[in-house]
Formats: structure tokens, C-alpha cells, sequence
């Protein structure tokens, strides 16, 4: 495991915490629940501990799952939008 995020839960921004990086390069996309492709996030993170992906605010409330690539790694979470 590669990142961990903050909070499972989330208004307009994710907050990650970096661990073990095999790389520079963060890939994170975001999808709904039908599977539908909601925003993708490239980012170097060189000696980064923390990263916030931002510009969150349009998505719709509900389930979304990202998908976090980092290397050869690759992790999925389940996260929810509210409020």
C-alpha cells in the first residue's frame, strides 16, 4: 500500500498520505458507480509525503471508486461524496 487516504468520505478534495513510492508518477482515477470515468489525476510526486487532489466540487453526491496507480502498484478504495 502505497497511499493512504485521510478520510473515506470527502466534499471537494481528497487528502492523501504518501508511503513506500516506487516512483514519481501518481495516477488516480475516479469513478462512479456505473463505472463511468468522473476525473483523472496525474501527478509527480517526488519527495511529496502528502498530496491534496483538488477541484472535487462538481462531481454529484453518491459512491465513487478510485483507483490509485503508482509504479507497478496499483489499490482501489470505495469513497463516498457528501455534503
Amino acid at each position: 500500500m502505497f497511499a493512504k487516504i485521510k478520510s473515506s468520505t470527502f466534499i471537494d478534495a481528497l487528502q492523501f498520505e504518501l508511503t513506500a513510492l516506487k516512483g514519481n508518477l501518481l495516477r488516480g482515477v475516479l469513478k462512479d458507480d456505473s463505472g463511468s470515468v468522473c476525473s483523472v489525476m496525474e501527478k509527480n510526486v517526488d519527495a511529496e509525503k502528502e498530496f491534496t487532489w483538488q477541484g472535487l466540487n462538481d462531481l454529484p453526491y453518491g459512491r465513487y471508486t478510485l483507483e490509485l496507480f503508482q509504479g507497478g502498484d496499483e489499490m482501489r478504495l470505495n469513497l463516498v461524496k457528501r455534503v
